[in-house]
């Protein structure tokens, strides 16, 4: 994760995103560098344009917090539709008593 972080980091200050800076970045947060997860991701974002990458993240992103909300909100909303079927049939025993 701390390889993606650093080329994330990199992309922000408009640094190239290359082995040695993501190597530089790594080792200066005081974490492990591992040659092989280094090479690999320098590989894989070596064709993609991270700006775009951004862009279109947070369609996904945004979309996983609204779906755990909705059922978070439709629990919430139970109990009360609850109360309110009881007030209403409270107050029907009520209106019967007065007409006998």
């Amino acid at each position: 994760m701390e390889y993606v972080y650093a080329a994330l980091l990199l992309h922000k200050l408009q640094k190239d995103v290359t082995e040695d800076n993501l190597r530089a970045v790594v080792s200066a947060s005081g974490a492990d560098v591992n040659e092989a997860q280094l090479k690999s991701l320098a590989a894989a974002l070596a064709d993609v344009d991270i700006r775009e990458a951004i862009k279109a993240a947070p369609v996904a992103v945004a979309a996983a917090p609204a779906a755990e909300a909705a059922p978070a909100e439709t629990k919430e909303e139970a109990p009360e539709e609850k109360k309110e079927e009881k007030s209403e049939e409270t107050a029907m025993e009520g209106l019967s008593s007065l007409f006998g």
